[in-house]
Order: C-alpha cells, then structure tokens, then sequence
C-alpha cells in the first residue's frame, strides 16, 4: 500500500478535527477550556469516553492477547463496570455537591496545602508519562508502517501529530475535546466493526460459525481459577474495579469531562451508560483478536514454545515473523488484507490516538494551572493574563510529551510500554489512599512534609512486595490488586499522622 496515500488520509482527517474545533472553540474563554462552561452533552460525553478509555493501546494490545490468554482480559473489564458504580454514586456527587473545577481542590478543602499538592502532583507524574508511553506505541506504528518508506525521521513525526493535538486544544480545551473525542470514538467503532466484518468473511464465517471456531480454539476460556496467577478472577474483577475508582474517578482527564456535564444526574447517566458501552466495544475487541488469530492460522502461521534468556516463551510464526500480541493486527492489516482495510485500520488507530492524547494535555495544563500555580484562585491577574499563562502551560506539556516519547524510542524496548503503564499502580495508589482516607474517616492532617513522604513509602514498599512475592508466598504472582495494596498502606500510613475531627467540607457522604 501506498505510504503516500495513508498519509493523505491521516492529514485529511487531521484537518476534519481542526474544523471541529474551530467550530466549537468561536467565543470561548479559560472555563470554556476548564470544564466547558458545564454545558457539555452526557451523551456525547459518555460516547466520546469511550475512545479516550480505550487508547492507542487497547486498540493494538487486547486483540493481541488473546493468542495467549484468551478472553481473560474480560474479567479486569468485569471489574470496570462495578467500579464505574462507585464513581457515579459516590465521587461524582462529592465533586458536584462542592463545585470543583479540579477534583484535587476536594484534598485542599478536607486535608490541607500538602495533601492536596501531593495528590495533583502523583497526577501529573502518572498522567505525563502513561500518556506519552500510549502516544509512542502509536506513533511508532504509524512510523514503521508509513513514514519511515517516506523517509520522515522520528522526530519530525512526533512534532507534527503533537503540533495537530495542540492546534485543536489550545482554545477550545474540553468543549472541543467533547466532540472531537465523539468523532474520534465513531471512527474507532466503524474501523472496529468492519475490521470484524471483513475477516469473517474472508474465513466464510457467520455469527454462529465464528462462535464455534472460537470455542473450538479455546480463545473464549474466560475464568482464571488459579488463584497463584496474577490473573486470578477474583483478584482481576476486585483489581478491575479499584482501577476504575482510581484511574476513571480520581483522573483529572476522566472526571473534567464528567464534571463538564450540567447536572449531577446526567454526569451518572454517562457515567454508567459509558460502563456498558465500554465492556461492548472491549468485547468486540476480543472477537476481533480471535479472528485475526484464526486469519493467521488459516494463512498457514502456527504457535510455538522457544527458549528465550532461559524462559520458555510462546510465539506466534506467520511467513517467518514473530507476530504474537501488539503486532498481529497491524501485521496482517498492512500485509494480509485489502488496502482499504489498511486505510480504516490507521483511521481507527489515530482515532484511538487523539483521544488519550488531547484529554491528557488537556487535563494536565488544567491540574498544573489550577492545583500548582493557583490560577482560579489568583484574583489579581487579568483573565487575558490567565489566559496567555494557561497557553504557555499547554505549550510546556506538549514539549513535555515530545521529549518523553524521544526518550521512548532511543530506549527502543517494548516491555518498556508495560513498566511505564504499570507505574499508574504505584502512583495512583497514594491518590485512592488519600481520597478514601478523606472521604472514609473524619480525622484531621497536618500540613508538612508527612503527607508526600507516605506517599513516596507506599509505593516503594509495595515494589518490594512485588518483586518478591511469588517467593514468599509459595508462587504468588500480584496482579492488579497492586493498586488496592498501594492504597491500603497509604491509608494506614495517614492514620498514624493524623488526630481528631478534621474540616467537614469534604467528609463522610
């Protein structure tokens, strides 16, 4: 396929995105930007989430894991929808009942300066680089599989897809992010779909059919029993759950489009209807990650066991290439399928890009402008003062996100893309920890440097545990429940510095 006719669409696309935002950015000022003038659609909202739920990553990982662990994703995604409950009818009344613009002025208002810096600051660090570890994995696709035939250097690709992020942010911020993100999604679902189509298809295949190929390749064993495994159901349900507590209701990027919302209900109305659609699509997802799996067997590509640095490793061989996991779909997208379908698989990569990219600049210049530098608070600067600040702010992220995707590929190591994810469990951790201790007890934190030390130790001890536990405990592998430990110690570490009846404001509901 042409690389000069992909990249004709992603810039076709581009400039649809830019029309979006002019469209939605005309009069538009620093709450416009903040929180949409909370005149946002739920319904958009909740359908336009679904793309910056999903990311990049999902987009080219969960159908890859299917190869090894089947429909096992789907428990974590069990897990979602029962957290998605705790975040509609316990955190987002909170953040409506006191007005906040970032959820992190909820820790200044029940514990003090200190937590309430600690908990922006743990923010930021997870935001900044999870969205960047997500932003490289696709950029890098789209440079192995277009413009490196071109000729375009890495670096030239980062700045250009960052420079289109920041031409459709910078004056309309959340508005525009809603629709922008609602057209985002739409791809992402029609390339979703017609991928799926397609490949049924080629494999003469219905709907019943594909069901009975599936089972017949055990791709559809959902249950992990082994209670050793970090993949355990219980442990990935309970884990699910508490990822979506911290990630979804304590991220500033998640809950400024929820807060965006009017009123309280229809936030909850987003928020549960986003659950539902969000476990369809994943599900979709694993459909489509057996299919490809089956594709590439029909094509004559079989799994094997290989030693790799003394560990046995399954691969997946297709014409020589290993291409288990994040590189089946693009593999077979770009050289198996028509080039159409390459053309829709790039739409709905990009797709799946923008969303988790613009919502994390986004957030991230308004957690920093507001919970950093207090700019809402500042009463002596000019709105047009505030204004060029939060430009520049916006502008220092984006240069933020490029360094830190370049640092990505000079490392140039794939498991790197794990590590860095997986750090949102240590640093989200603190924040669960805080938000539970300030919502679950009444006692009172003193500002000082307490607060941050606890939230530096927890962490630290739970990598300890990690890394030793399958020794100490006869096999046992953490998994997901990382997240709930890091909280629980951060938690109890608060008690121990904290005494009597604290600030009520944000107290038991």
């Amino acid at each position: 396929m042409s690389p000069t006719l992909l990249f004709t669409f992603v810039f076709g696309y581009f400039f649809l995105l830019l029309g979006v935002a002019w469209y939605t950015s005309r009069n538009s000022n620093n709450d416009t930007f903040f929180i949409g003038n909370r005149s946002s659609n739920w319904m958009l909202v909740a359908f336009g989430m679904i793309g910056t739920s999903l990311s990049g990553v999902t987009f080219v990982s969960v159908p890859g894991t299917v190869g090894v662990g089947s429909f096992g994703y789907f428990q974590v995604v069990i897990g979602y929808f029962l957290g998605y409950f705790v975040v509609a009818f316990v955190l987002l009344p909170l953040y409506y009942r006191m007005n906040l613009t970032s959820i992190y002025t909820y820790l200044l208002q029940r514990l003090g300066v200190s937590s309430y810096k600690t908990g922006a600051l743990f923010f930021i660090i997870s935001r900044t680089f999870g969205a960047t570890a997500r932003l490289y994995l696709v950029i890098n696709v789209l440079q192995i599989f277009i413009l490196d035939d071109m000729g375009v250097p890495f670096w030239l690709t980062t700045f250009v897809i960052l420079l289109m992020i920041i031409l459709y942010t910078f004056k309309g911020g959340v508005k525009t992010i809603v629709f922008t993100d609602t057209l985002q999604t739409s791809f992402i679902l029609i390339g979703l779909l017609i991928c799926v189509g397609y490949i049924m298809n080629s494999l003469n295949l219905d709907f019943g059919s594909t069901w009975g190929e599936l089972k017949s390749h055990n791709y559809l064993h959902l249950l992990n029993t082994d209670y050793k495994s970090s993949g355990y159901f219980l442990k990935s349900i309970i884990g699910g759950a508490f990822i979506t507590i911290a990630m979804t209701g304590l991220d500033q990027e998640m809950m400024q489009k929820n807060i965006s919302v009017r009123t309280l209900g229809d936030s909850q109305k987003n928020m549960l209807t986003l659950s539902l659609l969000q476990g369809v699509v994943v599900f979709i997802f694993l459909v489509l990650g057996g299919l490809l799996y089956l594709f590439a067997i029909n094509k004559g590509g079989a799994f094997q066991q290989v030693l790799v640095d003394g560990k046995q490793q399954m691969q997946f061989l297709l014409d020589g290439k290993n291409i288990i996991g994040d590189n089946i779909f693009p593999q077979i997208a770009f050289n198996y399928l028509p080039p159409v379908i390459g053309i829709i698989f790039i739409l709905g990569l990009i797709s799946a890009l923008f969303p988790s990219a613009d919502g994390a600049l986004t957030a991230l210049t308004s957690s920093f402008c507001i919970d950093i530098i207090g700019l809402k608070r500042n009463e002596v600067w000019t709105e047009n003062k505030k204004k060029n600040i939060r430009i520049t702010i916006h502008m220092i992220f984006a240069l933020i996100f490029f360094l830190c995707v370049l640092v990505f590929k000079w490392i140039d190591n794939k498991s790197i893309i794990d590590i860095i994810l997986k750090l949102a469990g240590y640093t989200y951790g603190p924040l669960l920890g805080l938000f539970a201790f300030g919502i679950l007890t009444k006692r009172k934190i003193s500002d000082g440097p307490f607060v941050p030390i606890i939230c530096l130790i927890a962490p630290a001890i739970c990598y300890y545990i990690s890394e030793y536990s399958a020794t100490w405990f006869n096999g046992y592998q953490i998994g997901v429940e990382l997240l709930i430990l890091n909280g629980l110690l951060t938690f109890i570490g608060l008690i121990f510095i904290s005494k009597g009846k604290g600030n009520e404001t944000g107290a038991v509901l």
